[in-house]
């Protein structure tokens, strides 16, 4: 497979000469120095239908995961598997097949991964559940009946042992992950409810990080925070009262897709027309703290963002759902020490 290279070198070396000569950079210099880490993206790949043998239909990326170094991604009706470090194609999946029970996947939104499951969710108001080794269906949730289970299904992330499934406006659904077996029931009750806030029919991303969910609240315009234990703890009064989350409000970011590896919280947010990839120290987002470590709407003044609707990352690789642009991004974020001379 053809890897979409972008990486352009003379676009790097003028940044880098620009730093030195604002940090009077000179190394006859013997003077003390204060050293500066500035972060900066490149653009390492991309994948768009090119990159899917015998694809005909258009790229529509939406959710994405990574785990044991595959990348899945949501395309339209389909579930696309790739090598994350090669980011060859692996196989594509277009139906749950279980036993002689066979359902088209259709109007597909988002997807996780976590303890050996994938977890495939559509607005046509279905969780489907593989296995992730051998990819065959080990349960649905939900009948396809948006007034049963759920209001159709914008969004899931499963870790720990839960399942949190976003649904139509400000509805989020938790399921304990051992209720759902190869023999279970489609129509699962959940253990507990959040309040989102506000929203509508929109993709959402979600993830875990630090005894926390953390919800992309774009119609909320913040981040929202839900601890777990204070979900189990209240969970029976949720279903009556759905819990609140904590957040900060902002007044013209909405965030859109957030996700978090052992050092970053990488999200996307969007500011009035303009789309933003935003890199945050993991320890302060945590806190509500939101002092970014890195903030752009491009690569180096090329290549501008459309809406990143879902972030991963895998080692120094950030892969960005750009549904605007219909591909997967493949970013590369770069360090670099400039020292300030102190004559």
């Amino acid at each position: 497979m053809e890897l979409k290279n972008k990486l352009h070198m003379k676009h790097i070396l003028p940044l880098i000469l620009a730093l030195c000569l604002f940090a009077s950079c000179s190394k006859d210099d013997a003077a003390s120095s204060k050293d500066y880490t500035y972060y900066y993206p490149t653009d390492e790949a991309s994948i768009t239908n090119e990159n899917i043998p015998g694809s005909t239909e258009a790229f529509d990326p939406k959710g994405i995961a990574v785990s044991k170094e595959k990348l899945y991604v949501i395309n339209g009706n389909v579930l696309e598997i790739f090598n994350a470090l090669t980011l060859a194609h692996i196989k594509t999946i277009k139906e749950y097949t279980k036993g002689t029970t066979t359902i088209p996947l259709t109007s597909l939104t988002s997807v996780s991964v976590d303890n050996g499951r994938i977890y495939v969710g559509s607005t046509e108001s279905r969780l489907f559940v593989f296995d992730e080794t051998t990819n065959s269906g080990i349960s649905t949730v939900g009948n396809g009946q948006w007034w049963n289970t759920f209001v159709h299904v914008f969004g899931v992330v499963a870790k720990d042992g839960l399942v949190f499934v976003k649904e139509k406006e400000k509805s989020i659904k938790v399921l304990d992950a051992s209720q759902i077996t190869e023999t279970s029931n489609w129509d699962l009750k959940p253990i507990a409810k959040l309040n989102t806030l506000n929203g509508w029919t929109e993709v959402y991303s979600m993830d875990i990080v630090d005894g926390n969910l953390v919800v992309a609240g774009r119609d909320a315009k913040s981040y929202l925070y839900y601890n777990i234990a204070n979900i189990k703890a209240n969970a029976e009064t949720s279903l009556t009262t759905p819990i609140e989350p904590q957040k900060v409000q902002f007044v013209d970011i909405k965030p859109i897709a957030v996700s978090f590896s052992k050092d970053w919280a990488v999200t996307s947010e969007n500011i009035g027309s303009a789309s933003y990839l935003k890199l945050y120290s993991k320890a302060e987002f945590v806190k509500m703290n939101y002092s970014t470590v890195l903030s752009v709407s491009d690569i180096l003044g090329q290549n501008p963002f459309g809406t990143i609707v879902a972030t991963a990352q895998l080692d120094d690789r950030i892969f960005l759902s750009d549904n605007t642009n219909k591909k997967i991004r493949v970013i590369k974020i770069n360090k670099s020490v400039i020292a300030e001379q102190n004559n």
